[in-house]
């Protein structure tokens, strides 16, 4: 027996729109990338249901092709939804060239007479776009529910079952007896539709790991230069020494100060000095590897945590960093300050990061007594005199 396609796709549209209502409720609730990825995807999912409808009637010339690409775009949606649970982003060409690729084939294969015309793209398509989500929902991190692995499984069951539509579709074509009756309009409906209603029960799961998520890394970071705050640095930052010193390895500390930032407050205004401060925390950024640590340590000082540098390092660093904050545009009239840095490493035996953020401390003093604008080294020889005065 097979099913009858507008039967199906009615039911899967009532479906849909049931759907659409509680992603786009969620979403306007949390504002939760997922759940606007899904709003989107069901959207589409819905306008290109409906104009499948329109198949052998006078406007299958142009209702046809739409079907296909926002069906296809829906799919890709899907996979934008899955990355932005793992903090990724899918770049606009990734998640057009499915769609345009789509519209090219079913344009091509006259759609005024072909119900089917560029099936075999739509359905390479679908499998790629559905594959692509269910390998990022599998791949997302432990400390998500893990309600995301059977998401991930329904994802991969139907991406194989559109894999079987195409390897049917090329073999035998859409009118075949196996094609109609397994992997026609309206079995394939029925399938997306018992995924749908398995998305609806983990919706309110995903969204919210991704809400709480996303609440900790707020409340991990300094809300206005969005680098780590202090407890969270030094948290994280002794942690990873701990496990360098059971490899052998060492690390770097860079403690930074604005010089005189006060009197860019007091001259210019708040507002100015929140612009360099971000622009230092910009500068930072910029200058080091994404496995190093940058904190805001208090007011106008930051501190660095670079696993594996050494002394030279971290002072070329530092270097580096005043002259991007140098090259950086300023607002008209306002004058960014220059840095002082003192700069250590954990080569002395045992060293900790209380000792080694003690030691650049009194290296950092050292540099503003010579001056400020400079950055002063702490070697391994310097080490244990200069946290002595740092201590006296």
């Amino acid at each position: 027996m097979v099913l009858d396609a507008f039967s199906v796709r009615v039911a899967l549209g009532v479906v849909t729109v049931t759907l659409l209502v509680l992603f786009c409720t969620s979403f306007h609730r949390t504002r939760s990338p997922y759940a606007g990825w899904w709003s989107l995807a069901l959207m589409e999912f819905m306008v290109g249901n409906a104009a499948f409808l329109l198949n052998g009637s006078s406007h299958q010339q142009w209702a046809n092709p739409l079907g296909n690409v926002l069906v296809v775009a829906g799919a890709f949606s899907v996979w934008a939804g899955a990355r932005s649970l793992r903090d990724l982003k899918a770049v606009p060409w990734q998640l057009a060239i499915g769609p345009a690729v789509t519209a090219l084939a079913s344009i091509l294969e006259n759609p005024g007479t072909n119900v089917w015309s560029g099936g075999m793209v739509y359905l390479a398509m679908m499998t790629a776009g559905i594959a692509l989500a269910a390998k990022d929902l599998w791949l997302i991190k432990a400390s998500h529910s893990q309600v995301h692995k059977a998401l991930s499984l329904a994802a991969g069951l139907l991406a194989a079952y559109y894999l079987g539509r195409w390897v049917v579709y090329v073999l035998e074509g859409p009118g075949g007896e196996t094609f109609r009756t397994y992997f026609g309009p309206g079995p394939s409906g029925l399938v997306s539709m018992v995924l749908l209603v398995t998305v609806s029960f983990s919706m309110t799961a995903l969204t919210s790991d991704q809400l709480i998520k996303g609440l900790k890394e707020r409340a991990a970071r300094d809300h206005l230069t969005g680098l780590l705050n202090r407890g969270t640095f030094l948290d994280l930052a002794t942690t990873e020494l701990n496990r360098l010193h059971s490899t052998g390895s060492g690390a770097a500390v860079v403690l930074a100060d604005l010089d005189h930032f006060k009197a860019v407050n007091d001259e210019y205004g708040h507002g100015a000095g929140d612009v360099a401060l971000r622009a230092f925390a910009e500068a930072c950024a910029a200058s080091v590897r994404s496995t190093d640590l940058i904190g805001r340590y208090g007011g106008e000082e930051f501190i660095l945590f670079l696993p594996g540098a050494t002394q030279d390092r971290a002072e070329s660093i530092a270097t580096e960093i005043s002259r991007r904050m140098a090259a950086t545009p300023t607002p008209d009239g306002v004058a960014f300050p220059t840095i002082s840095y003192g700069v250590t490493s954990s080569i002395p035996a045992g060293a900790d990061l209380t000792f080694m953020i003690e030691v650049a401390d009194a290296a950092l003093y050292s540099a503003k007594a010579q001056g400020r604008n400079r950055i002063v080294g702490a070697d391994r020889l310097e080490a244990a005199i200069i946290a002595d005065e740092a201590r006296s």
